[in-house]
């Protein structure tokens, strides 16, 4: 089951990204598939074609998981 995360990185923004799993105690990089800019914009840094980026975990201030609400899951107000 992936994982929808925020990663903070040393001296740039924010990263958002999946992960298959979540990184071990023992673990020394993180993989994250499609990472991007909190608005959905490429990162500037890498390629426009990177779809898996290797991060060692010593440039990571702390990472967030994101829930992933489904859309239908939402219940919203509806004037009849």
């Amino acid at each position: 089951m992936p994982y929808k995360m925020i990663i903070h990185l040393h001296n740039t923004d924010p990263v958002l990204g999946e992960v298959d799993e979540l990184p071990n105690a023992t673990d020394n990089m993180i993989i994250v598939n499609n990472p991007r800019r909190l608005d959905g914009k490429d990162l500037h840094y890498l390629a426009e074609e990177t779809v898996t980026v290797y991060w060692p975990l010593e440039q990571v201030s702390f990472m967030e998981i994101v829930a992933d609400v489904a859309e239908d899951e939402i219940i919203g107000f509806v004037r009849e």
